[in-house]
């Protein structure tokens, strides 16, 4: 039925991937819109549950991806190529380094960059630390680093790696069903491998949903601040359909022409506003305070790690930590093939160092920057942004700007920024979700792309309606969690294959129990004090 269905629309689609995903998406909007209420209270009680029982499988999950990523990065398999042997990097690191940010994480950077670290000095999380404080101070920024540094970008940057693996060194489809292929064998091209890429499909979709939908809570407090006059859903409405119009502008142009111009165009303005608050700003205390805010992250990130606030028992994890790793797991799918699109070539080593080290620089002097000069004004210049931040931590940004010369200007330039950082976002997944809903033989159609971001839009515009903020984290965090048990099997997988490489065995030897099983404790297990990986015995490139 279902090709029949997809020949007779001309849909170059794999036919039970793009129907199931786009109908639960449609189901969903066509539910969620007259009955808000109920779907609010249902996602309500669901993301409670996910995080009461399986808030620590969250965290103790990202934590470990982590340490697994350094382990990988060491270790002998850190010199293997996400390529052939003899194909160099297709991006130089500069392009490649701007390129990472459109995924989204500009996004973030632009909304939580004054919010989070305020959120944090204004009502502190740990007990026995007084609000507003220089203690609170410093305890908000290391919360704000740990969620937006190395554990984000391990949620990212995990997948990306083993995609590039799966599809540049081993030749299978560029999914997130290829990925299990040394678990499922050849079943991945089956209905177990097609519920995999719908899982992906509907994690991206709503992923995404979300960063437009917070992007536009912040555009729409903006606008209002700046006009001094209120906007409501009407607003918000047309903020969701001019991002949705120009990221489908950029979906047609394709990731040469228009994702990576738009990102060198976007990341060249956020350092203008960046390098203008540092100078203009208190220069000598932001120099030194990214300084000390590093070794104050470093300091604290073993704890934070594994803090899963079982002893206060509050709801803080709900709202932020939790919420935080649900929303950007939703995103692993999709960045991580975007990533992946863009680092062919690169060793495991220089992969995993460039993903995570260049953002989580980038992300500590970005928060250092902004969280330290809006502490310069909260505890030096009598400048109460606290109180509009718990008010409304969409606008924080913009009473933040208002302080500093030429405030117009740069209200316009985040403005700006945001937009297009959406219109990244948007595009990317909408490349991606056409890659993982088409079959391998068949060109990308561009109606289609245009279909997935009409539907990104879509869903934003149904979440905001339907409650605004806490509907936007209570979907996430529900929707997050097949895929954060996907990401942990993913880590198996990937190290099964890279031994089964090391040793010179195909990927089939080892789906049909051919290679040798992977002993961590024997004398093939991998060593950090080898760097150079043995001539492979047999292995088809």
């Amino acid at each position: 039925m279902f090709d029949r269905l997809a020949r007779a629309l001309n849909v170059s689609a794999i036919p039970v991937v793009f129907f199931t995903s786009a109908g639960l998406a449609v189901l969903f909007v066509a539910l969620a819109l007259p009955y808000r209420e109920q779907f609010a209270a249902f996602f309500g009680l669901l993301a409670g549950f996910t995080v009461a029982y399986f808030g620590w499988f969250y965290i103790l999950s990202v934590t470990g991806l982590l340490l697994f990523l350094i382990w990988v990065a060491l270790s002998r398999y850190g010199q293997i190529r996400l390529s052939q042997d003899h194909e160099g990097p297709e991006y130089g690191t500069w392009t490649w380094f701007t390129m990472l940010f459109a995924a989204g994480i500009g996004t973030i950077l632009m909304f939580w960059g004054v919010a989070e670290p305020m959120s944090h000095f204004a009502a502190p999380p740990f007990e026995g630390v007084e609000p507003r404080s220089q203690e609170a101070a410093e305890r908000a920024m290391q919360i704000a680093l740990y969620h937006f540094g190395l554990h984000t970008w391990t949620i990212f940057t995990l997948p990306a790696l083993a995609i590039g693996y799966f599809t540049y060194r081993q030749g299978l489809p560029m999914r997130i069903s290829s990925l299990f292929y040394t678990i499922l064998g050849r079943r991945i091209f089956g209905p177990i491998g097609w519920t995999i890429d719908i899982i992906a499909v509907i994690g991206t979709l709503f992923g995404v949903a979300v960063s437009v939908g917070l992007g536009t809570l912040q555009l729409n407090s903006g606008l209002s601040h700046l006009l001094d006059r209120p906007l409501g859903e009407v607003s918000q409405t047309i903020i969701v359909l001019t991002i949705t119009v120009i990221a489908t502008i950029s979906v047609v142009l394709g990731l040469d022409r228009g994702i990576r111009r738009l990102s060198q165009f976007n990341i060249s303005i956020a350092l203008f506003i960046l390098l203008f608050i540092w100078v203009s700003g208190p220069t000598l205390f932001l120099t030194a305070g990214t300084v000390e805010n590093i070794g104050n992250y470093l300091h604290a990130l073993p704890k934070l790690a594994f803090w899963t606030d079982s002893y206060q028992g509050g709801d803080w994890q709900r709202s932020w930590t939790v919420f935080y790793w649900a929303w950007t797991i939703s995103w692993a799918p999709y960045v991580g093939i975007f990533i992946a699109r863009i680092s062919k070539g690169r060793t495991i080593r220089q992969f995993v160092g460039g993903a995570l080290g260049a953002p989580l620089l980038f992300t500590v002097i970005w928060f250092s920057v902004f969280g330290l000069a809006a502490f310069d004004l909260e505890l030096n210049q009598g400048v109460d942004i606290a109180t509009a931040v718990q008010t409304d931590v969409s606008v924080a940004l913009f009473r933040f700007l208002e302080q500093f010369p030429l405030a117009t200007l740069l209200s316009v330039l985040s403005a700006v920024i945001i937009i297009v950082f959406l219109t990244t976002s948007a595009d990317s997944a909408a490349l991606v979700i056409d890659l993982l809903s088409r079959r391998d033989d068949q060109p990308s159609v561009t109606a289609q792309r245009a279909f997935w971001t009409l539907l990104i839009g879509v869903i934003a515009a149904t979440l905001l309606l339907g409650g605004g903020l806490e509907a936007l984290q209570n979907v996430i965090t529900t929707l997050g969690f097949p895929f954060c048990l996907l990401l942990v099997f993913m880590a198996v997988a990937l190290t099964r294959a890279l031994h089964a490489d090391y040793l010179g065995y195909s990927l089939d030897d080892l789906a049909e129990g051919r290679a040798p099983a992977l002993d961590p404790m024997g004398a093939d297990s991998p060593s950090v004090m080898e760097d150079e990986p043995p001539v492979p015995k047999g292995r088809h490139d």
